[in-house]
């Protein structure tokens, strides 16, 4: 294929990843953004593949078998494990920046001198460090969102500044490698570096609590993004620029929407400022008492009520209810009721979790709202039901200045005339801080799996 025909599909690719971008932004347009994403990703393959002058037929296995491992993965994964899916995807990235950069520096393909040989080293550098970042801490952000490492934060004294030392001697190294003519002694310096990078890396993420973990996943989309720039630059392949800056913008931008609708500092999410071990100050006293609601009980009150708000969380998606969650919605619509959903932006443990799972069950995008636009309706509200969320219903985020989540918007669900909370136990959520919803007088806990209780539930709003 010429250049030229090359050039114009992957500028079609472009496009068609832009459109992408904005049809994920809203339900309705969900599916056809993917559509778009994967139209995209098979013109630029295809014309990639079509401009490769040799060892085509070893680049061809490698898609094949690339792919025929993500399609293995993909099937057995389920909705609830995405989070952690997407996190190791990211590391793919980061490791390929890395190996990129690796093998354009003791074998170009393409040769340059003077300044534009300067610049080429500084993408070299620049890109490994990126991608051993992103490489580490998404490994570490994937075990901490499947639980094989602890959710807490590890807040080390003068973490920060291990921090910035680790970075400046990342400079310094930087520094060196652009300085000497030696190929070995370069390598020995972006060596150096990557260890350095990788440990930044896991110590990066390892501090952040698990309340911000879902800023966290948008954030190393965004790392990842960038690391596939660098790759970019380094393979002089224009697209790999555009998407990678795409990816990196857009995740840039996203991480600090979310950071914004919970009243974090993006800065500080980054570095680690929030992470915290300690639970809320309002721990509940010896006498405070949780008040037990049974099945029907809850369907007397939903068969009273005139508005219902559903208020779903990662408990919903671990149990997968939310086809059951759906069922009893259009019961409960069928008989008069006005039934609408609130979402939490952080809700999950991945941007949109939440409403993927509600679009996957068929609930219909007109009632599904954001915190936003439904937090002044509680106080009108008859009954509440929070389906396996915590920490973003929690109350200590408004009232008590102590909580390590203090300032955290959070659906104010306590203010409705009735807060009926679906939940295995008395665990704290995510981020490890106590409740104190689960003890107002208006709240009802109703103890169980969240699958089994929403089929008992439709059962007896049948009967």
């Amino acid at each position: 294929m010429s250049t030229g025909l090359v050039s114009v599909a992957y500028v079609v690719a472009s496009i068609l990843f832009i459109l992408s971008l904005g049809g994920l932004s809203h339900q309705e347009s969900a599916r056809r953004g993917n559509l778009y994403g994967v139209a995209g990703i098979i013109i630029a393959v295809g014309a990639t593949l079509a401009s490769v002058d040799g060892g085509i037929v070893s680049i061809v296995i490698a898609v094949l078998l690339g792919a025929g491992i993500g399609i293995a993965i993909a099937n057995k994964v389920e909705m609830t494990q995405m989070p952690q899916l997407v996190a190791l995807l990211h590391s793919f990235v980061g490791a390929a920046a890395v190996f990129v950069g690796f093998s354009g520096y003791i074998e170009p393909l393409i040769e340059t001198s003077g300044a534009e040989h300067t610049i080429k080293l500084v993408e070299v550098f620049v890109g490994i460090f990126i991608g051993a970042v992103t490489f580490t801490g998404s490994l570490v952000a994937c075990g901490k969102l499947d639980g094989r490492i602890d959710s807490k934060a590890l807040t080390l004294p003068g973490r920060h500044l291990m921090n910035l030392v680790a970075i400046i001697v990342c400079v310094f190294l930087g520094a060196w490698f652009l300085g000497t003519d030696s190929m070995a002694l370069g390598i020995v310096a972006l060596a150096l570096m990557t260890a350095i990078a990788s440990v930044l890396g896991v110590h990066l993420i390892m501090a952040i609590g698990g309340a911000d973990m879902p800023v966290v996943v948008s954030m190393l989309n965004s790392y990842s993004g960038w690391a596939a720039a660098s790759i970019g630059f380094m393979l002089g392949n224009d697209l790999l620029i555009v998407v990678g800056a795409l990816v990196g913008s857009s995740g840039a931008i996203l991480s600090y929407i979310m950071c914004k609708a919970m009243n974090r500092s993006f800065i500080s999410v980054i570095l680690g400022g929030f992470g915290q071990t300690s639970s809320s100050s309002a721990v509940a006293d010896a006498d405070q008492t949780v008040h037990e609601s049974s099945v029907d009980d809850v369907c007397e009150e939903l068969r009273n009520a005139q508005s219902v708000i559903i208020v779903p969380g990662y408990g919903m998606a671990v149990a997968q209810a939310q086809n059951g969650v759906s069922e009893m919605t259009k019961i409960l619509r069928d008989r008069g009721v006005n039934v609408r959903f609130g979402i939490h932006p952080v809700a999950g443990r991945l941007p949109g979790h939440m409403n993927v799972l509600l679009a996957e069950a068929h609930v219909p995008y007109d009632i599904v709202l954001e915190m936003d636009e439904i937090n002044d309706d509680f106080p009108d509200t008859d009954v509440v039901l929070v389906i396996g969320a915590n920490d973003t219903v929690n109350p200590a985020a408004a009232e008590d200045p102590g909580s390590p989540i203090a300032g955290m918007p959070v659906l104010e669900v306590w203010k409705a005339h009735q807060v009926v909370i679906l939940k295995r136990g008395m665990a704290t959520g995510y981020s490890g801080v106590e409740n104190p919803l689960f003890f107002k007088d208006n709240a009802r806990m109703l103890f169980g799996d969240a699958k089994d209780s929403i089929d008992k539930l439709v059962g007896g709003l049948r009967g």
